[in-house]
């Protein structure tokens, strides 16, 4: 019986009917006082609640100049050599950081570098560039500079090849 009487009350207030209006909407006046019991007073809270008083927008406050990066970081060192990649038989281990080795990441193993230095690698054969963190030891094979991991080496086209003669920007 309720939810019929809720909703034929919704219908009503929903279809633009004003004969629901004081007791689904408040108007904003407040009901004239004729008890002071507490049920009363917080029943008319409820069904007229105090009107607000409306205060003058103020104007907005000037806004501070937005800050915009710089449009490159600063390279600390620069050197050259050869790249290598190394993907999939390492996926799910653990790199000398602890991290766990996952596909597609844009990370390279370095001999010297800190762990969590940031490197822009730049394949010298095709122009294609790409940021890398280090975090992983390496390479140890031959006299390559640099081992990136299968999301890196995708990135600057190196995966074909299997190396590629790059320039090694570390970035402050």
């Amino acid at each position: 019986m309720r939810r019929t009487i809720f909703l034929s009350g919704s219908a009503l207030l929903l279809s633009g009917s004003n004969a629901l209006a004081p007791a689904f909407a408040t108007t904003g006046r407040v009901a004239p006082v004729t008890s002071d019991s507490p049920l009363e007073v917080a029943i008319r809270e409820v069904e007229a609640p105090q009107a607000i008083e409306e205060q003058p927008l103020k104007p907005a406050a000037p806004s501070l100049p937005i800050a915009t990066p710089s449009a490159s970081p600063t390279v600390r060192a620069v050197s050259n050599g050869q790249a290598s990649w190394y993907g999939p038989g390492f996926y799910g281990n653990r790199t000398a950081n602890g991290e766990v080795f996952r596909p597609g990441t844009l990370t390279a193993a370095h001999r010297t570098l800190p762990f969590g230095t940031k490197v822009r690698v730049t394949n010298l054969w095709n122009g294609r560039t790409a940021v890398v963190r280090i975090n992983d030891r390496g390479p140890f094979h031959g006299n390559r500079v640099i081992d990136l991991a299968h999301g890196a080496a995708n990135q600057l086209g190196v995966v074909a090849s299997g190396v590629a003669q790059v320039k090694l920007e570390v970035l402050q």
